[in-house]
C-alpha cells in the first residue's frame, strides 16, 4: 500500500522560512515533487527531483525553495524560504514510479501571513 505522509506546514510571517517533509513508502519511486493549490486556483508544480537528483522549479520559487530527497529514509524535503503571503497555499507531495503510477499526499497547508 502506497503511502505519502506531508509534514512541516503552518502559519509563518512574510520573509520567514518553513520546511515541509515527505515520507513515501510501498513502491519504488522514479521522481518526488511538491505541488500546490491555493483557493480557487489550480494546482501547479512548485519542485520536482529525480532519483538523480535533477532537479526542477517553479520560476516563481527559484533562488528561495530547496528540494531535496534523502533516499535512504525514502523522504523529499521543501525547503522554504524568504515566504511571500502568495505562497499561502495546501502543498501536496507527489511521488512516481517508473511505470509512471502518481501517488499524492494528503497536503500540509501553509499560510504566510502577518
Amino acid at each position: 500500500q502506497v503511502q505519502l505522509v506531508e509534514s512541516g506546514g503552518g502559519l509563518v510571517q512574510p520573509g520567514g522560512s518553513l520546511r515541509l517533509s515527505c515520507v513515501a513508502s510501498g513502491r519504488i519511486f522514479s521522481s518526488y515533487g511538491w505541488y500546490r493549490q491555493a483557493p480557487g486556483k489550480q494546482r501547479e508544480l512548485v519542485a520536482t527531483i529525480t532519483s538523480g537528483d535533477i532537479t526542477n522549479y517553479a520560476n516563481s520559487v527559484k533562488g528561495r525553495f530547496t528540494i531535496s530527497r534523502d533516499g535512504a529514509k525514502n523522504t523529499v524535503y521543501l525547503q522554504m524560504n524568504s515566504l511571500k503571503p502568495e505562497d499561502t497555499a495546501v502543498y501536496y507531495c507527489n511521488a512516481r514510479t517508473p511505470f509512471a503510477n502518481n501517488y499524492w499526499g494528503q497536503g500540509t497547508q501553509v499560510t504566510v501571513s502577518s
